[in-house]
């Protein structure tokens, strides 16, 4: 199972096109479009997940680059970015930010 990245298409798309944009190239498991937590609105990216890697492949092989409502797709391999909090910032020498006292 392989989980794709899908970037830069319209805030127009749904779901169920961006699914019916992979089903050419084989079993999509899902489809999910990121949305603003506020105005749910799509933000114009989201992840297709394949139950087939050799499938994903060729799927990302042939939609990479794709134009899609007058931009071009960017289609990749979803990295694992996990959850990111914005409590522990760093300075740019690798120490923690250091507190108010106040």
């Amino acid at each position: 199972m392989k989980k794709i990245y899908v970037g830069n298409f319209s805030f127009n798309m749904s779901e169920e096109e961006l699914r019916s944009m992979f089903e050419p190239y084989g079993n999509v498991e899902s489809a999910t479009l990121v949305t603003d937590r506020d105005t749910g609105r799509s933000r114009g990216f989201g992840f297709v997940t394949m139950s087939n890697d050799d499938e994903a492949e060729k799927a990302m092989a042939a939609l990479n680059g794709k134009e899609s409502g007058g931009c071009a797709l960017t289609v990749s391999e979803a990295r694992s970015g996990g959850f990111r909090s914005n409590s522990r910032r760093r300075e740019a020498n690798g120490r923690p930010r250091r507190e108010s006292r106040w």
